[in-house]
């Protein structure tokens, strides 16, 4: 038996582009499931819709006019033959003629012409024949939704997650999608309930199923159905903020969240210097690495890591913050869409928990400034975090504890609002960075050189000038290393490392003397 195999086109689905057929499919199958699905469950009902089209329209093509080839049939000029050997091209024939074989008998031969031009000629009342058993049809592996998903989905997923994005007709919250319009209606009323729920739970999110309890509310639909439908009309109102982390969909209300998770305090902001990331020697990009700032998106991670150790540049020391960076992100909880997660975090020392917030839009976590102060951290403070025993939690350390007083880098701010380095001896109770510690001896000036924005405003070079002067004066050598040079500058303003290394390795006056030391020539400038 001939088996001929049906095939999709050569690139098929790796340009695979939703079209209206699949809308309709996956608007159907949702109206008779009534319950959202993920974006792998969406792909999958997507997926398996279109092979099913693609094989009825290969099967119309197949059955729509002309006669299948048999060898054994009698044909005549002008007849429509298919042949599935030849994938089931069409062609007509054009001319017949006796065949001549003395050993198998009186046959004949027709000519065949096919669309393209191309003529052959095939046998015709010859009943001794294999392809006179009609051929089994199978199909190919393109044509197998469980292939086609472990081959191509994860960028299927991406283009049917952006085309749905763009569609009025679908909603997603939580990662899942339905149909707007098969949506049970949420009025105001119920809305303004759940606001006095959350009010009453006393800053304690609550999820979806716990409002629906709480506010009586009842629809004779799937509950799933329910559950999402009140979801989304809580995410579309400005009052809520869904801050669950992935997996779960919790909901709090935004004027209970504190100002500096709604908003990046000042020190915070980075505005994006330009730079070229060429001219970045090997051990600068190492050094980035290690620094582990949150606004070095061009460092690779080094794998899910369950602990890590954070330095703390100024901003974050006083904003109460820790960089979320590419590096440590994993250990922090995450979400499919929601902007600010809150969770819990926990003292690896004293047991004690307290909420935090991982802010993903700005990269950072909030809700330290308290427990900083406890522990009598600096700028330049190293911090242990790793995932906690329990989900949502995340521990943190302080490091070890010091009990005399050390000769640590100290800020002095001038009458004049300029910034002096000097070191003196300050009692500092835990470990620190000694490259990147700095005693803030006035935090009150230091807090109003960042309200003026008088760093801010200055040219970013001449920032960077002024505190290698001021840093190279605490050394005979005058040397200053790319690291000290990073802390002191983000004590005035908010930078990455990234284009103050592309300016020490970039100007003549910065000159490298080794191991990312750097002395500044003024002649050279």
């Amino acid at each position: 038996m001939v088996k001929v195999k049906f095939a999709l086109r050569e690139g098929y689905w790796e340009n695979f582009r939703l079209e209206d057929e699949d809308i309709e499919h996956l608007y159907n199958h949702l109206l008779e499931l009534e319950t959202p699905l993920t974006p792998q469950e969406t792909l999958k009902v997507v997926v398996t819709g279109r092979i099913q089209r693609e094989l009825a329209r290969m099967e119309g093509q197949r059955n729509a006019g002309g006669e299948m080839y048999m060898p054994k049939e009698t044909y005549q000029v002008g007849d429509e033959l298919l042949f599935p050997a030849l994938g089931w091209q069409r062609g007509k024939v054009t001319a017949v003629r006796p065949g001549n074989n003395p050993d198998i008998g009186p046959f004949s031969v027709i000519l065949v012409e096919f669309p393209d031009g191309e003529q052959r000629e095939f046998v015709a009342a010859y009943p001794e024949h294999a392809l006179n058993i009609p051929p089994e049809v199978t199909h190919d592996e393109t044509f197998n939704p469980d292939v086609v998903l472990e081959t191509y989905g994860e960028s299927l997923v991406d283009t049917l997650q952006q085309a749905l994005a763009e569609h009025p007709d679908f909603v997603r919250i939580a990662g899942k999608w339905f149909a707007r319009a098969l949506l049970v209606d949420i009025n105001i009323g119920y809305l303004n309930l759940a606001e006095a729920v959350l009010d009453v739970a006393g800053g304690r999110p609550l999820s979806t199923e716990e409002i629906i309890s709480q506010i009586e509310l009842t629809a004779n639909v799937n509950p799933k159905l329910l559950v999402f439908s009140l979801a989304l009309a809580l995410q579309e109102d400005e009052r809520f903020d869904e801050v669950g982390p992935a997996g779960q969909v919790l909901w709090y209300l935004k004027r209970l969240e504190p100002e500096d998770v709604l908003k990046p305090p000042v020190y915070l902001k980075y505005t994006a210097q330009e730079y070229d990331r060429d001219v970045l020697e090997p051990e600068m990009l190492a050094l980035e690495q290690i620094l582990d700032d949150e606004y070095s998106t061009d460092v690779q991670p080094e794998g899910v890591m369950g602990s890590a150790q954070v330095p703390l540049i100024f901003p974050h020391w006083q904003a109460g913050t820790l960089p979320l960076s590419v590096r440590v992100a994993s250990i922090f909880p995450t979400a499919y869409e929601a902007p600010r997660i809150r969770f819990t975090l926990v003292d690896g020392d004293s047991g004690e928990k307290f909420t935090g917030w991982v802010v993903r839009e700005h990269r950072y976590i909030y809700g330290l400034k308290n427990w900083y102060d406890k522990h009598g951290l600096i700028p330049g403070s190293i911090v242990g975090v790793q995932r906690g025993e329990r989900p949502g939690e995340v521990i943190v350390k302080a490091g070890v504890q010091r009990h005399s007083k050390d000769w640590v880098r100290t800020v002095l701010i001038g009458s004049d609002g300029g910034v002096v380095f000097a070191t003196l001896p300050q009692r500092v109770s835990a470990e620190y960075d000694e490259r990147m510690a700095i005693v803030v001896s006035d935090i009150d000036a230091l807090i109003e050189l960042w309200k003026t924005g008088r760093y801010r405003q200055m040219p970013f070079e001449r920032v960077v000038v002024e505190m290698t002067r001021e840093l190279s004066k605490l050394t005979h050598q005058a040397h200053v290393h790319a690291v000290e040079l990073y802390a002191a500058v983000n004590l005035v303003r908010r930078c990455p490392p990234g284009p103050l290394l592309a300016l020490l390795a970039s100007r003549p006056w910065f000159v490298h003397v080794g191991d990312l030391y750097f002395r500044f020539d003024d002649s050279a400038r």
